[in-house]
Parts: C-alpha cells; sequence; structure tokens
C-alpha cells in the first residue's frame, strides 16, 4: 500500500518588494528538503504568497519551512497541513 504525500498551504508575510525572489528562493529549497513546490501565488489580503508544497513527510515540509523562514525578506508564516479533500 502506498503512502499519500503530504500537502501544506505555507503563507507568507514578506518585505515589501522581496516576493519574487523569496519564490525564486524557494523553489531551490524544495530540492534541498525532498518537498516538491506545488505552486506559488502572489495574493492581497494579511499575507502576500500562498506556497503550496507535497512531501512525504510532515518532517519534510517542516524542515522546508524552516528554511524558508530563514531567507532574507520573510517575515512570518503560517502553515495548513492538507487533510484529505472532500469527495
Amino acid at each position: 500500500m502506498s503512502k499519500e504525500p503530504i500537502k501544506a498551504y505555507i503563507l507568507v508575510n514578506t518585505e515589501l518588494g522581496k516576493e519574487e525572489d523569496i519564490v525564486k528562493e524557494a523553489s531551490s529549497l524544495g530540492s534541498d528538503t525532498g518537498v516538491e513546490i506545488l505552486s506559488s501565488d502572489l495574493v492581497f489580503g494579511e499575507f502576500d504568497l500562498v506556497i503550496v508544497v507535497s512531501g512525504d513527510s510532515v518532517k519534510k515540509i517542516d524542515k522546508f519551512v524552516t528554511k524558508l523562514r530563514r531567507l532574507d525578506g520573510v517575515l512570518k508564516t503560517m502553515t495548513l497541513i492538507a487533510t484529505s479533500p472532500f469527495e
């Protein structure tokens, strides 16, 4: 039986004008941590970016988020781990 990947939505607050740099740097963090970036979007509201990732463990996603939070220009993150989709 194969284990389904874990999906997470990472909400990111950035310094003004750093959004594009952070998305570019995050893409290299994905391969470093074994996490696949499914999408990254600039959004309006309380957060500036939503990065959607997939990994085979919460530990790998945690490692990705920890490295993301250390990037220059990242002010705050919030990670939402997705459960099974509605069927």
